[in-house]
């Protein structure tokens, strides 16, 4: 039955036949047969076909969420098995979203010492997308927002409060100062990225908060095109301290063109954290990668505290 549950996810995934059965390495008559057998199984309905690929009924949808349970409990026991017998190996599946990209490095690098035969691969994605990549078992973690917006079925382990800069050419007036408001962050010539990024909500936000309407000259889902502008001098735009430091660098110190100026909050900053399935046992790779986020999370509290 899991081969046919693995065709149910791969239809949900893609919502359309022919796509699913190239994801699934089978011919469309292969997957359709295999739904439909998983269908007499169950005695019951999963899919409502039309010419093309209509949806789900009730019943099926219900079955896509034990199917994703099932196929990731199956695939948590097979990855256990082996590691038992080859140790720690495989592929680490991580999507995160732009602005956290640069603390992927602390949790792979660490986990890549101690299990050398470890591969990794990281997708860039909206915070939205790295919950729905989650659910539907194509990584197997995320790096995202923690407690602004619902999560859904998933663990969390918190890894840094987001810290936001004003990042301006260095003979812009703004520039000399230590610190800077959102109101004076309104009256920028700002680029910012575009509103499907959680990022970009939470600024606008701030910027209401503090009587500003967000009016952002670009907008990109970049942020190499964001620092494309702010280096011609020309342009101002609005990163995470932590962002700002991997893609600038260099370019931001005393006597460089480009200055970050600290943006003073009055609430709490957004959280970062390491989101992983709501599964236990996990994979033995899952649960290293947690490990390895639990002690950044540890070490940073500490260096916070002390």
């Amino acid at each position: 039955m899991i081969d046919k549950l693995v065709f149910l996810l791969a239809l949900a995934r893609e919502e359309h036949f022919g796509r699913a059965a190239d994801a699934c390495g089978v011919t469309q008559p292969t997957l359709s047969a295999g739904i439909k057998q998983l269908e007499t199984t169950l005695g019951v309905l999963l899919v409502e076909r039309g010419t093309r690929f209509v949806g789900f009924t009730p019943e099926g949808l219900r079955v896509l969420d034990w199917g994703r349970r099932i196929v990731g409990d199956a695939r948590a026991m097979r990855d256990e098995l082996q590691a038992r017998r080859d140790g720690l190996t495989g592929h680490l599946r991580l999507a995160a979203v732009p602005t956290a990209l640069p603390i992927i490095a602390k949790l792979t690098t660490p986990l890549r010492d101690l299990h050398p035969e470890v591969t990794f691969t990281v997708r860039s994605c909206t915070s939205g997308e790295v919950l729905g990549l989650l659910e539907n078992l194509e990584i197997d973690a995320g790096v995202t927002y923690v407690g602004n917006e619902p999560l859904g079925r998933v663990r969390h382990v918190p890894l840094y409060d987001e810290r936001y800069a004003l990042v301006v050419a260095a003979d812009d007036p703004l520039a000399t100062r230590t610190s800077v408001g959102w109101a004076d962050v309104g009256g920028a010539r700002l680029c910012l990225l575009t509103p499907d990024m959680q990022n970009r909500r939470i600024i606008d936000r701030r910027l209401l908060q503090a009587g500003q309407e967000p009016h952002p000259v670009l907008e990109s889902n970049s942020l190499m095109v964001l620092v494309s502008q702010v280096r011609t001098g020309r342009w101002a735009s609005v990163l995470p301290t932590l962002m700002a430091e991997a893609l600038l660098g260099d370019a931001m110190g005393p006597d460089a063109p480009i200055r970050a100026v600290p943006i003073q909050e009055s609430e709490a900053s957004p959280v970062i954290g390491l989101v992983y399935p709501l599964r236990e046992p996990l994979s033995p790779l899952t649960a290293a990668l947690v490990t390895e986020a639990r002690r950044l999370s540890e070490s940073k509290s500490a260096t916070a505290t002390g």
